[in-house]
């Protein structure tokens, strides 16, 4: 498996954006798989958040998740997120989701980034706490409720 920054495969992205619209589209008013590939424009970038990590094997994506700034706009103080974490069915439960979020991690400190939060729909924290993130709460956020999560990265 490998990883790389979506800008660099960028014919990938209509594939992402179908992910996500299936995965999120329920949540956001007036979505489209366009809509979803429309966002996805600012997410090209390799050396600046936000950013697309995609993992893959040959030219397969198995997975992709994303560094952005403030998911969640009722928590200002907390500027680095990683979200959009998506695993293609066919890839769960095959060490992909981990080895993606331990990539991003290592990502995000080569971009200074030392605190990382995301959201998780798995109220226990699942695979996220199994990677050493720790709960801040939870919170309805559209009309889902979500586990708020936290990590401190370092080298």
């Amino acid at each position: 498996m490998d990883f790389i920054f979506l800008t660099d495969k960028a014919h990938m992205q209509p594939v992402i954006a179908k992910w996500y619209f299936q995965q999120w589209g329920h949540l956001v008013e007036g979505s489209s798989v366009e809509l979803f590939n429309n966002k996805l424009n600012d997410y090209l970038n390799r050396d600046s958040i936000p950013l697309v990590i995609m993992a893959v094997e040959g030219e397969d994506v198995l997975g992709v998740a994303h560094l952005r700034y403030h998911e969640m706009t009722i928590y200002p103080d907390k500027e680095h997120w990683l979200g959009g974490g998506y695993i293609d069915t066919k890839y769960r439960s095959k060490g992909v989701a981990s080895a993606l979020v331990n990539h991003l991690e290592s990502v995000a400190v080569s971009l200074g980034v030392t605190d990382i939060h995301l959201q998780t729909e798995k109220l226990d924290g699942g695979l996220y706490k199994q990677l050493g993130w720790q709960p801040i709460e939870q919170v309805n956020n559209r009309g889902v409720e979500v586990l708020v999560m936290t990590k401190h990265i370092t080298q």
